[in-house]
C-alpha cells in the first residue's frame, strides 16, 4: 500500500456514514467528529493542524480569512456536496489548496425532491397536513380546499445539467409540456423534446411551473424577482432545489402573499437555517428542510466520491472533481 496514505492525516468535520468513516479510517490518520457537532471556524482551524485533507460539508463555511489561517499543511478541501459557495475558491487556489466536490451521484434524489415539491406546492401537502393532524377536517364542500392540476401542465426548467435532466424525466411521466432555459441548448438526446429558449425571460411566459435547478453564480443570484416573477402566467407555482440566494425573498413573498403566484416548493433558502421566518406564515408554501440529497444512499455515495477525490489527490493524481 502507497506509504503516504498509510501516514496521511484527516479531518473530517461532521460525522458520515459507518461505511465512508470505516474506508477512511482503514487507510488513514483520522480525526472525526463522532458527536456531529457544528464546529466553528476555530475549532476547523485547530483540528486541522497537521492535516493533509479536509473532508467538510456544506454546513461548513470557508470564508477567506478561514482559508487563510487553516495549516500550511492542509492541501486538499474535499466537499460532500455538489455545491461549493461555502468555500473561497479564489483564496483557497492562492494557497494551493485544492477543492473537490461531489457531482453525479446526487442527481435523482434531488429530481426526486424537485418532483415532490411540484405535487407539494400544486396539492396543497403542507395545509392539507396540518388539517389532519390539527384535526381541522374540511366539511363537505365542491369548491374548497382546492390545488392545482400538475398533469398535462407546462413546465419551465431553470438550468438543463444533470439535475435539470433527471426533472424532465419525471415531469414526462405527468405528461407536463417541457421548456427550458440554459446558457446553450442540451443535445438533443438530453432535452427529452422541451423547447429551448435562449432568453430566460422568454421562457417565463410559458411555465405553469418554474423549477429552479441552476448553479448560483453572479449570473443567477436573485435571478427570480419581482420582475422576472411578474412574466409568470398568473397561478404559476415556483419550486427551488438549487441555491437560496437566486430568489429574492422580499419579492418571491409579496407575490405569494397577493395571490400573483400560486404557490411554492422550496428546499433551499437564503442564509438557512435562519430563513425569513414571514414563509413560516404562508399557506401556500411547502417547505422542506435542504432534504435534496438525504437519503441514506445518496449521502454514503456522496461521502465516498469525496474520499475517491482526497484518495487520488494523496496518490499524487488529479482528483475527478476539481473545482479550483
Amino acid at each position: 500500500m502507497n506509504s503516504t496514505k498509510k501516514t496521511a492525516k484527516i479531518l473530517v468535520t461532521r460525522k458520515l456514514h459507518d461505511g465512508p468513516e470505516k474506508d477512511l479510517a482503514s487507510r488513514y490518520s483520522c480525526i472525526f467528529n463522532p458527536d456531529d457537532k457544528s464546529l466553528t471556524a476555530q475549532e476547523i482551524i485547530a483540528r486541522a493542524e497537521g492535516c493533509d485533507a479536509i473532508v467538510t460539508t456544506s454546513f461548513d463555511k470557508y470564508p477567506a480569512e478561514v482559508i487563510a489561517a487553516l495549516p500550511a499543511s492542509v492541501k486538499i478541501i474535499a466537499t460532500v456536496s455538489v455545491g461549493h459557495d461555502h468555500i473561497d475558491k479564489p483564496a483557497a487556489k492562492a494557497r494551493g489548496i485544492t477543492v473537490t466536490n461531489t457531482p453525479d451521484v446526487l442527481t435523482d434524489a434531488t429530481a426526486d425532491i424537485s418532483m415532490l415539491l411540484i405535487l407539494g406546492a400544486a396539492r396543497g401537502a403542507s395545509w392539507g397536513d396540518r388539517m389532519v393532524r390539527e384535526n381541522r377536517w374540511p366539511r363537505g364542500q365542491m369548491i374548497a380546499p382546492m390545488g392545482f392540476d400538475v398533469s398535462g401542465k407546462r413546465l419551465g426548467i431553470l438550468g438543463m445539467g444533470r439535475i435539470g435532466q433527471a426533472v424532465a424525466r419525471r415531469a414526462k411521466g405527468f405528461d407536463m409540456t417541457l421548456h427550458y432555459h440554459n446558457r446553450k441548448p442540451a443535445a438533443e438526446a438530453d432535452s427529452l423534446g422541451a423547447t429551448y429558449h435562449a432568453s430566460f425571460e422568454a421562457m417565463l411566459q410559458h411555465c405553469d411551473f418554474l423549477s429552479i435547478n441552476c448553479p448560483m453564480t453572479p449570473e443567477t443570484k436573485g435571478l427570480i424577482n419581482a420582475r422576472t416573477l411578474a412574466l409568470l402566467p398568473k397561478d404559476a407555482i415556483v419550486v427551488n432545489t438549487a441555491r437560496g440566494g437566486i430568489v429574492v425573498d422580499d419579492d418571491l413573498i409579496a407575490a405569494l402573499q397577493s395571490g400573483r403566484i400560486a404557490a411554492a416548493g422550496l428546499d433551499v433558502f437564503a442564509n438557512e437555517p435562519k430563513i425569513d421566518p414571514r414563509y413560516r406564515t404562508l399557506e401556500n408554501v411547502f417547505m422542506l428542510p435542504h432534504l435534496g440529497s438525504a437519503t441514506h444512499g445518496t449521502r454514503t455515495a456522496m461521502a465516498m466520491r469525496a474520499i475517491a477525490n482526497v484518495d487520488a489527490f494523496l496518490s499524487g493524481q488529479s482528483p475527478r472533481d476539481i473545482v479550483t
